[in-house]
């Protein structure tokens, strides 16, 4: 159930003081600066609104968070067994706690970010002042309650003792929910002045601050009876100005309830897996938390299913978050076998960096096929078996979208497929590779793209004049990276079709210094150089460039076309025999309307 009403700042401050109202553990901490401080408390003066609240109402059988203080309350509140966590609004209300109702210095930044400590004051003529901006007369000071200038060496506003605040006309908003002390500073003050403020003060009372101790604000409460992955959805939309709310950081949320630290757990996993490069390399990581626990949810899922196939399989989100920590714990070791072996697997499809894998979400159904049974994959029909799977999602660019229901169906079909030859998974079922797509491909946004450079490798693809294999250790340690056959100023000068020169038919893996001799030179003009000056032979440097379904003597002639239509054949080829499905169209040639349909940055874009 959800409920809304108008609510006062000052029972929802005081049950934040109370430690009644509570954050979930996780909302991030509380990040704003003095200035949006002031400007909220400035909106609040002046009457005007600053938004909903959204709070969750706790002791739900279903959802248990762990729990946190707001920021700035007293440690002593940590015993207190919350009300209500808050889902939106944690930095206006901390704000506003921290400002107008804690006595201690509210820790925040300035505009360059610099940590400082700062109390909030309202200077009393400038609020009665119609003509000034009202942030202009909420006022922050230092811890000490003095404003310097000139260096630190002249004192601009000394608010360090009553007598001062008095003096300086400025009422210190810490105090304004404390009705005694209030009534006790506006007596003194206007002592201060022979009761010279006496009108002043009640203008100021009766106009700013009353209203300010009776402001309301919309608060909508979610019931403990709306289900977790419906308060995930909440968060997620009143939340869009920031960071959204992960499915990982809820769940460790969840599991912190049983005091597991998920995250801590997760860092541990990952400073393991990271050293793999194909789950993390120049700073592009391939697998997540979430995507753990994704296939953990799809590994439990599938078992239960294996033990009563009257039960569905699903890793949706609401499944994911339905994941325990006795699931969770069960699962884990056997999920990191199968991630270590999914890796394996990658090398050997010569798949050697997260920037060259296809489909990073493949991994979550790849890696649950080995976590699963590690061994069922070392025969060698299993085997071929799983290869023509994986390059069917490639090539059938099948995982680019949404893939919970594929990752279900694809797990399911493969296991079956291993018992009965008839049983084709869905991906391999539905994977299909037109001819005219291969000169649609232009950069690495294409799965398909980085799959053919992974195929081309495959095949034992040697450097051009080393003619050392791309193998794993070398293919980083030389700087390998995706150029031209025909050099892109060549095909310039020479006015060759753009679409056809950029395109993946007229580019291969090649070592960078390679590149570097090869320039923009014709073909005939590097090969040649590669014999003279780095004492290739003619016959092995024939062989290097056939590892590259290069034909040869229409490279050594600058025979581009027959170059072209060759090397196109010849990568079909490879297709054909990596998804074993029959490629339709190879005698087509890509129309017009069809070159049209690819965004022409990515035409332009070269590697």
């Amino acid at each position: 159930m959800i409920k809304s009403d108008n609510q006062p700042i000052a029972d929802i401050l005081k049950a934040i003081d109370l430690g009644k109202i509570q954050l979930p553990d996780f909302q991030r901490g509380w990040v704003w600066e003095d200035y949006r401080i002031r400007a909220l408390i400035a909106s609040i003066s002046n009457g005007y609104p600053i938004g909903a609240a959204m709070f969750l109402q706790t002791g739900g059988k279903d959802i248990h968070f762990k729990y946190r203080l707001i920021e700035g309350v007293d440690k002593s509140k940590e015993s207190v067994n919350p009300e209500l966590l808050v889902l939106d609004g944690q930095q206006r209300n901390t704000s506003l706690f921290r400002a107008m109702w804690c006595k201690k210095p509210v820790e925040t930044t300035d505009n360059k970010k610099k940590p400082i400590k700062r109390f909030y004051y309202i200077d009393i003529p400038k609020c009665l002042d119609t003509l000034t901006d009202r942030v202009d007369a909420i006022v922050s000071v230092p811890e000490d309650k003095r404003i310097m200038e000139n260096i630190g060496r002249d004192v601009k506003l000394d608010l360090s003792t009553r007598e001062l605040e008095y003096k300086e006309h400025h009422f210190p908003l810490n105090i304004l929910f404390d009705a005694q002390e209030m009534m006790v500073w506006a007596f003194e003050y206007c002592a201060y002045h022979n009761n010279a403020t006496q009108e002043q003060w009640t203008t100021f009372f009766k106009d700013v601050l009353m209203p300010m101790t009776k402001y309301q604000i919309p608060v909508i409460q979610v019931g403990n009876d709306v289900p977790k992955e419906a308060v995930c959805q909440v968060f997620e939309n009143v939340n869009q100005g920031g960071v959204s709310l992960t499915v990982f950081e809820l769940v460790t949320a969840t599991f912190a309830a049983s005091n597991f630290e998920l995250r801590k757990d997760w860092d541990e996993i990952w400073k393991e897996l990271s050293k793999n490069r194909q789950l993390y390399f120049k700073h592009i990581q391939t697998f997540t938390g979430t995507d753990f626990l994704t296939a953990i949810t799809l590994f439990a899922s599938y078992e239960r299913f294996v033990q009563d196939n009257t039960r569905g399989v699903s890793c949706k989100k609401r499944d994911v978050l339905r994941l325990t920590y006795e699931e969770y714990a069960h699962y884990r070791n056997r999920m990191i076998v199968g991630i270590q072996e999914a890796i394996k697997f990658l090398k050997e499809q010569r798949v050697f960096t997260a920037l060259d894998i296809p489909y990073s979400s493949q991994l979550i159904p790849l890696s649950v096929a080995f976590a699963y049974d590690p061994h069922l994959w070392y025969s060698g029909g299993n085997k071929n078996k799983l290869e023509q799977w994986y390059w069917c999602g490639v090539f059938g660019e099948l995982y680019g979208g949404a893939n919970e229901t594929r990752y279900v169906n694809d797990i399911k079909g493969l296991m079956a497929w291993t018992k009965d030859d008839n049983v084709l998974p869905t991906t391999v079922a539905e994977s299909n590779f037109h001819a005219t797509r291969l000169q649609q491909l232009y950069t690495r946004n294409s799965a398909a793209y980085k799959g053919i450079m992974a195929l081309i490798l495959k095949e034992h693809a040697l450097d051009f004049i080393k003619g050392s294999q791309m193998d794993f250790a070398s293919y980083v340690e030389e700087a390998t990276d995706i150029h031209h056959i025909f050099p892109q100023n060549y095909c310039e000068n020479m006015k060759y079709d753009r679409a056809k020169w950029n395109s993946v038919i007229n580019k291969t893996p090649i070592y960078a210094r390679t590149n570097r001799i090869i320039q923009g030179a014709a073909p005939s003009k590097y090969l040649s150089s590669f014999v003279r000056n780095h004492d290739v032979k003619e016959e092995n440097l024939n062989t290097y460039l056939a590892s590259h379904q290069i034909d040869v003597e229409a490279i050594w002639n600058n025979d581009f076309e027959t170059y072209f239509e060759k090397r196109r054949q010849a990568l079909l080829d490879l297709i054909e025999k990596a998804t074993s499905k029959t490629i339709a169209g190879r005698d087509e040639q890509p129309t017009s309307t069809d070159l049209a349909l690819i965004d022409i940055d990515e035409i332009n874009d070269v590697e």
